[in-house]
């Protein structure tokens, strides 16, 4: 028998939006930086989209119809238990996938040394 967080974990990863899937795309198998990324991962009374235990950092990507007040509630959660929250409206990341996950590399990157990325990553990485 399985926890109701587990069951409604799967159930959201099920229903994950074209945008998630895209971004699910690029962070999923350690693509980004060898980080290992998980999807809809319970935190407290929570669900965070994708989450990088090892670097404490989650990635929220926000639908068009979401609650700010929500959000800042689940943020302030989220850094309360010593993650870092980066946040991207599901527009930007339809028209500029690349960038986000440039940016989700950066945030990955502070204070810390990245091992090579995936070879078929490194043509979308700066340098």
């Amino acid at each position: 028998m399985h926890s109701p967080e587990t069951v409604r974990a799967r159930e959201l990863r099920g229903d994950m939006s074209g945008t998630e899937r895209r971004v699910w795309y690029r962070l999923r198998g350690r693509r980004l930086g060898g980080f290992k990324f998980r999807r809809q991962l319970p935190i407290g009374p929570y669900f965070a989209d994708f989450v990088c235990l090892s670097a404490r950092l989650v990635v929220e990507i926000d639908g068009e119809f979401h609650e700010e007040e929500s959000d800042r509630r689940k943020t302030a959660y989220l850094e309360s238990q010593g993650f870092r929250v980066m946040r991207f409206p599901a527009s930007a990341t339809d028209q500029g996938l690349d960038d986000v996950i440039e940016s989700i590399f950066w945030k990955l990157d502070e204070g810390q040394t990245l091992p090579s990325p995936h070879p078929a990553l490194r043509a979308d990485l700066p340098g």
